[in-house]
C-alpha cells in the first residue's frame, strides 16, 4: 500500500559542508531522513519564537 502523501512543498538549499555533515551523522543516529530531520528542528525552532 502506497503511503499517502503530506501537504508540503519542495524547496532548495545550499548549506556549509560542515553542517550538512553534522546533519547526516545526526539523521543516521536518530534513524530520521534529513527532510524529517530539518522539518523537526525547523518547528522546534520557531515554536520557541512564539513563546
Amino acid at each position: 500500500m502506497a503511503r499517502e502523501k503530506k501537504d508540503g512543498k519542495h524547496i532548495n538549499l545550499y548549506i556549509e559542508k560542515e553542517i550538512l555533515e553534522q546533519l547526516e551523522k545526526y539523521c543516521e543516529k536518530v534513524g530520521q531522513t534529513k527532510t524529517m530531520a530539518i522539518e523537526r528542528i525547523l518547528k522546534q525552532y520557531l515554536d520557541s519564537l512564539e513563546n
